[in-house]
């Protein structure tokens, strides 16, 4: 038997199943805001996304809320479309920002129904079609084979930046030292909480006294390595609580061994977790394993090189930049342990010293080298302790609702994303009452 470590495939035709002029790979926070958008500001738009439904880490990943400070965008019209508190003995549980992902599910297909966007949904997109350096399409794998889906201009929104990087954009991975990645996370649900009583440690500095001794020292004590931080979040639902309490650092969320490891992983762990809930904290005693996120939540991957790199520097300057697309943007250093539990000694959360919002520039959306392409989501172009930052899910949105329209008018007006004048986006995200 001769062993082999590579096969040739036979060359193939692969049928182009659709042409638009906008097309959006990845179907997350930013995806789904960056194909509204386009639709809405005249673009034929298709989105393809690798699961069954749309809103990537805010539904599928069992998100409990919307996290972060940003004022204005999209991001504040889809909180008025899902939002979801429940009420318990005539008091209101739950805020604004906590997310029920089974109505926001229903919430953006038909928001992405009504302006019109195509959608293929179970498609994974696995290779971008290039003319020299300008990207014209992408390939897809998905039941019905391998497909072509292509357009004048590609959003790439997965989060990881797979069409950018296979297209040739630059990209750092990990911390630019030394290549570490935050840990990936596998969210779950217990039911059967009594709420009245229970108790919801909101951050890793939330070290709440409860009978049986501190929070979170507790968690340290009682959960093996590398669990060990106790977060837990009210649901819309009476008596369901999220967690986000599993733990794998190590990883590369762009490498299928390193998902299969984390999802195994953090599984693993849920059953421990659960039972220290049980045992230790206020209202959890007879609480139960409900459900859990159909995929492991991966923070960090790639950083690519943009016509700017945002820096934690510009963020605790407060920056606005004359070509900002996305103002009023505020977030702490939110880098989880990037060898264990709780929060990594380069992050700043209690401690972070800046209290006004930051803006986001076009030009981190705009990657270097290839044409046609923008970026939008936590792909856009900022270091790795930026990247905490506007990492989180309203300011992906808002990154989305920039990059959507910044396509529109690329496609209206015959130019690349590189050619674009940000002032004319301006100018629309004006009209939409969004200032700096």
């Amino acid at each position: 038997m001769i062993r082999k470590d590579t096969i040739t495939e036979p060359t193939h035709t692969i049928p182009v199943v659709a042409r638009s002029d906008v097309l959006i790979v990845g179907g997350g926070p930013a995806g789904v805001s960056a194909a509204i958008n386009a639709a809405r500001h005249g673009a034929s738009t298709c989105l393809i996304e690798q699961s069954g439904a749309l809103g990537g880490m805010a539904t599928t990943g069992l998100m409990s809320h919307w996290t972060g400070a940003t004022k204005g965008g999209f991001y504040e019209e889809i909180l008025d479309k899902s939002i979801d508190c429940f009420k318990e003995d005539g008091k209101v549980l739950g805020t604004w920002q906590t997310i029920n992902t089974e109505k926001l599910k229903k919430v953006f297909f038909d928001m992405a129904l009504e302006t019109g966007v195509r959608l293929r949904l179970h498609t994974l997109a696995c290779a971008p079609v290039m003319e020299g350096d300008m990207i014209t399409g992408v390939v897809a794998e998905s039941k019905s084979g391998r497909e072509a889906f292509m357009a004048r201009i590609v959003v790439d929104a997965t989060g990881d930046g797979d069409i950018a990087a296979r297209a040739g954009v630059p990209f750092c991975a990990g911390r630019e030292v030394d290549g570490q990645m935050q840990p990936a996370t596998l969210m779950f649900k217990v039911g059967g909480v009594d709420i009245a009583r229970a108790v919801f440690p909101g951050s890793f500095e939330s070290n709440l006294a409860i009978p049986a001794g501190l929070i979170q020292d507790l968690g340290k004590q009682h959960l093996a390595p590398p669990a060990g931080h106790v977060l837990l979040y009210p649901s819309t639902l009476p008596g369901v609580v999220t967690v986000n309490m599993t733990n794998c650092p190590g990883i590369d969320g762009t490498k299928t061994e390193d998902l299969t490891h984390a999802e195994i992983e953090c599984t693993a762990q849920i059953g421990p977790i659960v039972s220290f809930l049980q045992k230790f904290v206020p209202g959890f005693e007879t609480c139960y394993h409900l459900t859990s996120a159909t995929t492991v939540g991966i923070r960090e991957t790639r950083h690519f090189d943009g016509e700017y790199t945002l820096t934690g520097e510009d963020i605790l300057a407060a920056k606005v930049f004359d070509d900002w697309v996305v103002p009023n943007v505020h977030f702490n250093f939110d880098i989880h342990h990037l060898a264990g539990a709780g929060l990594d000694p380069t992050g700043m959360q209690k401690t972070f010293p800046q209290h006004k919002p930051y803006t986001i520039p076009y030009r981190c959306l705009v990657p270097k080298n290839i044409d046609n392409l923008l970026l939008a989501g936590r792909n856009i172009s900022g270091t790795h302790v930026a990247h905490s930052s506007f990492r989180v899910m309203p300011i992906c949105v808002n990154t989305g609702q920039a990059a959507g329209i910044a396509a529109a008018l690329c496609v209206k007006h015959g130019v690349s994303p590189r050619r674009l004048d940000h002032r004319l986006l301006q100018a629309i995200l004006k009209e939409l009452g969004v200032f700096p």
